[in-house]
């Protein structure tokens, strides 16, 4: 399965679509938007920012980095990937945006799972091409992503107000991220997924027991189906993970919002820790759009 970068891009000021061409993105009203030099665009007008420098620092992006290279999280992607690819349409392109993609470690563990994929699966319903669109709020982040991956489309720019083309993608992955329903849908196909990882009721339930007094009860799963969606069954993925030394336990912390959530005391107590072993426990959630 071959993989190519997505073009279907929307310009951010007018919603136009935008044409790649010497360099820059143009719209037809004049919007231009250059491309840097790693490759990644720049969708995000000053006016949708909450921020001078929105979203995770160049600090979190690295953390995150170090974290799901050593392979934590990689049975996370796996199960995402299988998800993404489960039903594809054959002998065409499947697109696919990870909507908040950090520093494009879900996008790469994609690729790299659909370059496996071998000729008798692509012929028996699998996509003969993969476009990718990585779309985060985080110049940083993207930037990162933009120098590790070159088959991919890469933006900075916000979830509230994606710059994409309505009806223009076959999947959308919101990974431990904030889902907005009503622009998800908007830039579905017909038929398209979306695809939700959420944290289970005891996801990192052992640092959380370290840096909180205590710990709040677990919220009450929401059946109903967003506007626009139909629900498919839900997976639920479980297995532990052993940290051994203080920064990959930094690392972790420095990736969550628990980061920013716990007291200092809190965050002294996981400085002080030397190892750790966690349960990993998400929900991987199908949404099909009407």
């Amino acid at each position: 399965m071959s993989t190519t970068s997505f073009e279907a891009l929307a310009c951010p000021l007018d919603g136009d679509p935008l044409e790649c061409r010497d360099g820059a993105w143009r719209c037809p009203a004049g919007h231009s938007f250059d491309i840097a030099r790693q490759g990644y665009v720049h969708l995000l007008p000053v006016q949708n920012k909450r921020s001078r420098d929105p979203g995770d620092s160049k600090e979190m992006v690295a953390a995150r980095r170090r974290f799901l290279e050593a392979g934590h999280y990689r049975p996370i992607a796996e199960a995402v990937g299988r998800a993404v690819l489960a039903e594809a349409p054959a002998g065409g392109t499947l697109s696919c945006l990870d909507a908040g993609c950090g520093e494009g470690f879900y996008l790469r563990a994609l690729r790299e799972l659909a370059s496996v994929a071998t000729e008798s699966e692509t012929a028996q319903g699998g996509a003969a091409t993969l476009s990718l669109l990585g779309v985060d709020i985080s110049k940083w982040a993207v930037l990162a992503a933009a120098k590790r991956e070159k088959a991919a489309t890469w933006v900075v720019g916000t979830n509230a107000h994606l710059p994409v083309q309505a009806e223009s993608l076959d999947r959308v992955l919101c990974l431990f991220g904030f889902p907005v329903y009503p622009e998800f849908a908007r830039v579905l196909r017909p038929g398209g997924e979306l695809l939700l990882v959420e944290a289970g009721p005891d996801h990192l339930r052992e640092l959380r027991e370290i840096i909180y007094p205590s710990l709040k009860p677990p919220r009450e799963d929401d059946e109903a189906a967003p506007e626009g969606f139909t629900r498919r069954p839900a997976e639920t993925l479980r297995y532990t993970i052993a940290l051994e030394g203080a920064e990959p336990i930094a690392d972790l912390l420095a990736m969550t919002p628990h980061l920013h959530r716990a007291s200092a005391e809190g965050r002294e107590k996981a400085a002080a820790l030397t190892s750790l072993t966690l349960t990993v426990d998400v929900r991987l959630t199908r949404l099909v759009r009407e």
